[in-house]
């Protein structure tokens, strides 16, 4: 789809009072996203010649958000006073290009858009119509506003519920706010809506009965329900943010990945998994993880923003920001921390936590250990209980273990220090200073036995 000559406007400007946050709603986030993302992700396909976003409340970091999703065309405009949809869009018209023949407006709180639906609604407004619009139609249409038809079907109007009379309050086809208007006709008409309704604000839905008395006619596509709904607070944020993850489970499972339970399965909305992965009960994966093929997660896995490659197998593990290498295996319980990296083949095992630091191909690091700030080489055996002591209060230091080094159990390696290729670091040993290559290195106390001491202190002697 290409629509060069039709610029979007994403109303943004909103506080949110429903969600009792600090946070502007747009920012408020579902399945790994935010809602404003949500929605310029759905209008991206599309090919529009501008997308233009109206901020207000937090104005910059929404503005902020809105360049993060890196969509082409995107220029923001501030609404310093929030006075309603067509006032909002009336402030967004100054930034629309001459260029522009069609504007597509919609609210930046509906995540569940689809850019079929969208480009379906762009097509209505082509053919032969000035204006398009979505519609749904609700069994409780209550704080809708209702769509009036004539006794031929063709919209004449649109009325708020506040201001709604009885009957027009029993229609249930409602407004979902999303239109396409041509542009000239557009900006004449926005000038000149007025503040006569029960919310003393400019309504944008005002625009569409000046089009049908101008004999304009208005196109109406009827739209699921559950693709436009917009969020007002947390239990519809929590609502939606199901649907989105149960469509990425769909959309996964339908291309190659064996998803066990999906009930149990939690999976943001860009999260990549290739063919043959099985995902086991009780994973989370949230927003920029990568999971390659053939590989086995969980169950019980939190993944955020993590890396795992081909054949790997990760169990009852949490990951944040760290990479797992082909056919590496981690856990259980394992803490892989921002900067870990497995190499090929290599093991963390259960109760280990790694921080910032290379695990080389086929290393293993079985249990009950903690490397940090640490560069370790092919082939070593980091032993149970052996620890990188990484901190001395003010800086943390460097430890670095050459290839088939061999590291015993209850081993402290205090960086800055070195264990050469090849070398042996005896089992409970404090290593301070480096270990050359082929080294065996001892830094304990000799043990001395006292034969009888115990039966003494008993009393039996």
């Amino acid at each position: 789809m290409s629509h060069p000559d039709v610029a979007v406007v994403v109303l943004a400007a909103g506080k949110g009072t429903r969600f009792k946050s600090d946070l502007a709603k747009v920012l408020h986030r579902a399945a790994g996203r935010s809602l404003l993302r949500h929605v310029l992700e759905a209008v991206r396909p599309l090919g529009l010649g501008q997308v233009v976003v109206v901020v207000g409340h937090q104005a910059d970091d929404v503005r902020a958000e809105a360049e993060a999703a890196g969509v082409a065309g995107l220029v923001t405009i501030v609404q310093e006073e929030q006075n309603g949809t067509g006032h909002a869009t009336e402030v967004a018209m100054s930034a629309v290009g001459d260029d522009i023949e069609q504007v597509l407006v919609l609210p930046g709180d509906t995540p569940l858009l689809l850019a079929d639906t969208l480009g379906s609604l762009l097509d209505a407004a082509d053919a032969g119509h000035r204006a398009s619009m979505l519609t749904i139609e609700l069994d409780d249409p209550t704080g809708y506003g209702r769509v009036v038809r004539d006794d031929q079907g063709n919209v004449q109007r649109i009325v708020e519920h506040k201001d709604a009379g009885d009957d027009e309050r029993a229609i249930r086809e409602v407004n979902a706010g999303m239109y396409v208007f041509d542009r000239a006709v557009l900006a004449e008409e926005l000038g000149r809506l007025d503040v006569d309704n029960a919310q003393g604000e400019l309504y944008l839905t005002d625009v569409v009965e000046a089009f049908v008395r101008r004999d304009l006619h208005v196109a109406a596509l009827v739209a699921p329900a559950d693709e436009v709904v917009g969020v007002n607070d947390r239990a519809q944020l929590a609502n939606v943010g199901a649907v989105l993850r149960e469509r990425r489970l769909f959309e996964l499972m339908r291309s190659g990945v064996t998803v066990v339970d999906p009930r149990t399965t939690y999976v943001d909305v860009d999260v990549e998994i290739g063919q043959d992965t099985v995902v086991l009960p009780n994973c989370i994966l949230e927003a920029g993880t990568r999971v390659g093929s053939g590989v086995t997660l969980g169950p019980n896995c939190h993944l955020v923003d993590s890396e795992v490659e081909d054949g790997a197998e990760v169990t009852n593990s949490v990951l944040k920001q760290a990479s797992v290498g082909p056919e590496a295996t981690v856990g259980p319980f394992t803490y892989l921390r921002p900067g870990a990296r497995l190499e090929r083949g290599a093991k963390t095992g259960g109760f280990v936590e790694v921080k910032k630091s290379i695990i080389g191909e086929g290393s293993k690091v079985p249990h009950l250990s903690y490397v940090g700030d640490t560069t370790m080489g092919a082939g070593v055996n980091f032993s149970a209980g052996a620890i990188t002591v990484n901190y001395d209060g003010d800086d943390k230091h460097q430890t670095v273990i050459e290839d088939g080094a061999f590291i015993g159990c209850d081993t402290m390696l205090v960086a800055p220090v070195t264990v050469g290729e090849g070398a042996f670091v005896a089992a409970g040993s404090t290593i301070t200073k480096d270990v050359p290559p082929d080294a065996l290195a001892i830094a304990r106390s000799r043990q001395t036995v006292k034969d009888g001491w115990a039966a003494r202190r008993r009393g039996e002697d």
